[in-house]
């Protein structure tokens, strides 16, 4: 079956629906229509996220050129650059849903190609390489476009092919994305346990202790700086600022940052040094602001930018590391979250107010040693639990792709396989 099917751009099998572009002056004084609005993080690859999922309210004419029909293959434009293209099956989960100009509606020409079967060529390593290497880059996006994604090569076998090839993934691919949701509720169990953990242990020791403002502990807060950077990492002897997600983790990645122009002159008194308690002071998910992380000792030359804290503490009164874990615990989160200013949809931004509001357990200085001792193995063994979790997703990922990809390509006889 190997190099006997033909390739053909998509562009001769199918008809692309562009989407809507929001735009704010749209006149909504004559015959409109409120409809869900589908955008791109609601295609996923192989289901639709209907959650999340807005209302928008349009001209009835331009609802009727953007509303889908089930049966059509939703393809990406944007985003991360392994999500480009990506192609799930509408299968009608909103009533007279509509969807965003980012979000291409493909309706295939149902006597040549199965909608299906293009969903799953499109999540085939062969479709990643092609998106992936005609796609447009940056440091943080990427994207395709109209004309890209109608010339993608399609292996075409005849319809008949097509739908078994279409069943039998159907069947096997289901077998692993069990598998894929049980694993992942393994870590949503173990990382709920670790902040159950650490909120445990907080409230125990507020209760010997006592408990303390974090005002009381700080020296002061540093805001950094910005300036216009490259869109790269700094090379050895090159100075970067970091990126505002440098600590999302909750601990410090030194490669969030960008590197500072060869004519910007450096603002040393922002050198990032180990030891330095940081925290995010701004993002556009409130589940981030507030993430803190401790810098390593490090051999590069990175400035701290203005979208995180430095927090510089009293080490006379409380450990970096102590404060650390404590401002993960589930009291603090959630002070920091209302805390949080910013209109709905826009930046958010944590007031050095509400910071030094939180609330800390005012533990002797020479027990916090011990505690971090403790609680630093305890992280550790959550860590090889998580990254066992980890690693097995990653195979099953591989595992659903590799087989796709063999299917889809002639390289594996469907009638033939079973239980594979």
């Amino acid at each position: 079956m190997s190099g006997t099917w033909p390739l053909v751009r998509l562009g001769y099998l199918c008809r692309l629906q562009s989407g809507l572009t929001v735009d704010s002056s749209r006149d909504l004084t004559g015959d409109v229509v409120t409809r869900p609005y589908l955008r791109v993080a609601n295609v996923q690859a192989g289901y639709i996220e209907t959650e999340s999922v807005t209302e928008i309210t349009v001209p009835r004419p331009i609802a009727a050129r953007s509303t889908l029909r089930y049966g059509d293959v939703l393809m990406t434009e944007g985003g991360d650059l392994d999500k480009l293209g990506r192609g799930t099956v509408w299968r009608n989960e909103l009533e007279g849903c509509l969807h965003q100009n980012h979000v291409f509606a493909l309706r295939t020409f149902r006597d040549r190609l199965d909608p299906q079967y293009l969903a799953l060529v499109t999540q085939s390593l062969y479709a990643r390489h092609y998106f992936e290497s005609t796609g447009t880059k940056t440091t943080n996006l990427a994207s395709t476009n109209r004309s890209k994604i109608l010339d993608f090569p399609v292996p075409l076998p005849p319809l008949e092919e097509q739908q078994r090839i279409a069943g039998f993934l159907n069947g096997e691919t289901s077998r692993i994305d069990r598998l894929v949701r049980m694993r992942n509720a393994q870590a949503s169990l173990i990382k709920e346990r670790q902040e159950a953990y650490l909120s445990s242990k907080s409230s125990s020791l507020i209760s010997t202790h006592g408990e303390v403002r974090l005002r009381h502990v700080l020296l002061s807060i540093e805001q950094g700086w910005s300036p216009q950077c490259e869109d790269r990492l700094a090379e050895p002897g090159e100075w970067g600022v970091v990126r505002a997600g440098c600590i999302n983790g909750g601990s410090f990645r030194m490669d969030q940052h960008k590197a500072l122009p060869a004519g910007v002159t450096p603002r040393k008194a922002y050198q990032l040094k180990g030891g330095d308690l940081l925290m995010s002071r701004a993002s556009g998910s409130p589940d981030l602001i507030g993430s803190v992380g401790i810098v390593p000792e490090i051999n590069q030359n990175l400035l701290l930018c203005d979208k995180v804290y430095r927090l510089h503490i009293n080490r006379l009164r409380m450990r970096e590391q102590f404060i650390a874990i404590m401002l993960r615990t589930r009291q603090v989160r959630e002070h920091i979250k209302l805390g949080i200013s910013g209109a709905e949809g826009m930046a958010n931004n944590l007031p050095t107010a509400v910071v030094r509001d939180c609330r800390l357990p005012n533990v002797p200085l020479a027990e916090q040693d011990i505690l971090v001792s403790a609680f630093n193995e305890h992280a550790a063994s959550v860590a090889a639990a998580q990254s066992a979790l980890t690693q097995q997703l990653e195979l099953l990922t591989e595992r659903r792709q590799a087989l796709i990809t063999a299917a889809v390509t002639g390289q594996l006889d469907v009638t033939t396989a079973h239980g594979i």
